[in-house]
């Protein structure tokens, strides 16, 4: 059983603790229970704990007359995102930094609240301009620039959806999402830059409107940001809108050709993020959040949404964080101070092979928070990250949740002591557990994550499509959330993730998250990255794959492949030992540096891999095909 490594020193001092004193509430385990237990008071207090401007005061917190799946939030209440993130910061501490974003080529843009405001409202009024209004859906398809944050609060102040875009799309891939939300407009970059080389996102852009003919509003973005001539803009007022209101609709890639759209709403989704981004990350006025996205991942909207409501720094950052050199990202943590850090598990094993130099070459003694989320750890990189980048001083929030869930089931608090890749227990205001195949919670093995209330952040649906919302949430147990990832918690009440359901390999009966193996075939040193996939076999129902990319100059050879399933059967069993190792040149990810195993499995089986859209680079499909 895993120790703790970390223990909280002021708890007192965190925004979850000061909420604790408030409350009267002695101890964090007492807390989180309470706040499961009787989630209308805890919602109730927390919007009032971290001040959310509601224009007009709810009458009721929570309706769930309709059903668990159908619950709303906030009755009667009336309010706007953009009231939240900026305008009341604008008024209260107009010079502070808001945004701060440094592009590739080392240039650096600030700014203030007063400065974000003038922005929103400027586009605010071209939208408005340009014939949007409230409810109509707006396609932002933009790298993660200051007018990307800007784009994001003007939709949100007209009333109007705004629907966020990976910015590596292709135009089939944007057409797709706009016609499926019926969008009447898209905000887009002229260029961005990636290794070096200029993306030209208009381009794409141009291409996709040419086959949206409803998409009216068409607004294109500098990349450089363009003049300042809306500096003198009018003020717009935010749109009072109700607590239920849509604010976005963020697709998901599904393993059929067809994305997801979750539908997200004002009133949950602020009550839900700036929770999390107070009580998890402990968010302050005075810190700067950087997670390392884009905002067509679900954690774009989050990191804007839970530092920009805390009056606090989003930090913003081009590029790929390893050009032109190893140390940008840390060079990056370095220069702007960040104190709360964000990074995936992948990301963090993509890095790891350039040594503990260039990040030592840095000083990040402010940070104070080190978050991760994305897919589950294996140890070695979870320590690295803790001690080598954190300095064994930083917890580690590990969070899970998903674009469905519009936040976080599961996450760590800086309050309570923190093992290795542990996520901690629910998050506060989530029942969530762990079932067996008969639907009865499990403790210390392996079963279904679930929840059995609902909660403000939920999706509100999946655009027009109530029933394949019911069908791929609610539908195994009655009135019971099924998520789709695996979940253990030990004998110490600890939670751990194994994987999603879908990528769990069950050899003999056995099951295995496909990290455990990844994690035993990483730890060669002349392994740079794996994936291990369960195919098909006649009489162990599946077996194990590992595709593995090698250290540079590296030579494959049959005893290089016998040391791998080796080192595999040594560390999980000889039952798990992989009856193929292939090498490749690279492994499919995504721009967030999630590894798609579910279109590596696809490529080996030879079967169709579903939605690539968010794939960085499709070259990688080629690469796992012509694997050794």
């Amino acid at each position: 059983m895993t120790e703790p490594v970390w223990f909280p020193s002021e708890p007192a001092r965190t925004n979850v603790g000061r909420f604790m004193a408030v409350e009267g509430i002695g101890s964090f385990d007492e807390l989180r229970r309470r706040s499961i237990d009787e989630p209308e008071w805890f919602w109730d207090e927390t919007v009032r704990f971290l001040g959310l401007p509601f224009s007009t005061p709810y009458t009721q917190v929570l309706d769930d007359s309709a059903g668990i799946p159908w619950a709303t939030w906030f009755i009667g209440g009336k309010l706007n995102l953009a009231s939240a993130c900026v305008d009341r910061w604008a008024e209260a501490t107009p010079e502070k930094p808001a945004v701060v974003w440094e592009g590739e080529e080392g240039e650096v843009r600030r700014w203030t609240y007063a400065e974000l405001r003038r922005r929103v409202d400027a586009l605010a009024h071209q939208l408005q301009g340009e014939g949007i209004g409230d409810g109509d859906g707006v396609g932002i398809y933009l790298p993660m620039v200051p007018e990307t944050v800007a784009a994001v609060l003007a939709v949100a102040k007209l009333g109007a959806v705004f629907l966020p875009l990976f910015s590596g799309y292709g135009a089939d891939a944007i057409v797709s999402r706009l016609d499926d939300a019926e969008a009447k407009g898209l905000i887009y970059a002229d260029v961005t830059l990636r290794r070096g080389k200029k993306v030209d996102m208009a381009a794409v852009a141009e291409e996709a409107l040419g086959k949206l003919p409803a998409v009216t509003a068409r607004i294109v973005i500098p990349r450089d940001g363009g003049d300042r001539s809306d500096d003198g803009a009018t003020p717009f007022e935010a749109c009072p809108v109700d607590s239920e209101h849509p604010l976005f609709i963020a697709y998901t890639s599904g393993t059929t050709g067809r994305p997801k759209g979750s539908v997200h709403v004002h009133g949950g989704w602020l009550a839900k993020v700036a929770e999390e981004g107070a009580f998890q990350t402990d968010c302050r006025a005075d810190d700067t959040l950087f997670w390392f996205t884009d905002m067509g991942w679900i954690m774009g909207p989050w990191e804007v949404t839970a530092a920009l409501a805390a009056g606090a720094t989003l930090a913003l950052f081009e590029g790929a964080p390893d050009w032109p050199e190893p140390d940008r990202l840390w060079a990056f943590v370095e220069r702007h101070r960040v104190t709360i850090l964000g990074i995936s598990p992948t990301l963090i094993r993509a890095l790891m092979p350039h040594g503990d130099g260039p990040v030592k070459a840095h000083d990040l003694s402010a940070l104070r928070i080190l978050g991760s989320t994305g897919e589950p750890w294996n140890e070695g990189p979870w320590r690295w990250y803790f001690e080598v980048v954190g300095g064994g001083r930083c917890p580690v929030i590990n969070i899970s949740g998903g674009t469905e869930v519009g936040a976080c089931f599961l996450s760590p608090h800086p309050v309570e002591p923190l093992k290795p890749m542990s996520l901690g227990g629910p998050s506060l205001g989530m029942a969530v557990d762990v079932y067996d195949d008969e639907g009865k919670p499990l403790r210390e093995a392996v079963g279904e994550l679930v929840c059995t209330k609902p909660w403000p952040g939920m999706t509100r649906g999946l655009y027009k499509d109530p029933d394949r919302y019911i069908e791929t949430y609610w539908s195994r147990w009655p009135d019971v959330w099924v998520h789709g990832d695996w979940a253990s918690i030990d004998e110490d009440g600890d939670w751990f993730l194994h994987g999603r359901s879908d990528d769990t390999i069950k050899v003999a009966g056995k099951r295995l998250g496909p990290a455990e193996a990844e994690s035993a075939l990483v730890s060669h040193p002349a392994v740079i990255e794996a994936a291990a996939v369960g195919i098909p076999d006649e009489v162990k129902g599946e077996v194990l794959w590992g595709y593995v990319v090698l250290a540079p100059g590296t030579e494959e050879t049959e005893q290089l492949r016998k040391e791998l399933a080796d080192l595999v059967a040594e560390q999980l069993g000889k039952s798990f030992r992989p009856s193929a190792v292939k090498f490749t040149d690279a492994l499919p990810k995504t721009r967030n540096a999630k590894v798609l195993r579910r279109a590596v499995r696809a490529v080996a089986t030879g079967k169709d891999p579903g939605d690539l859209s968010s794939l960085e680079d499709p070259a990688t499909i080629e690469a796992v095909s012509a694997a050794r």
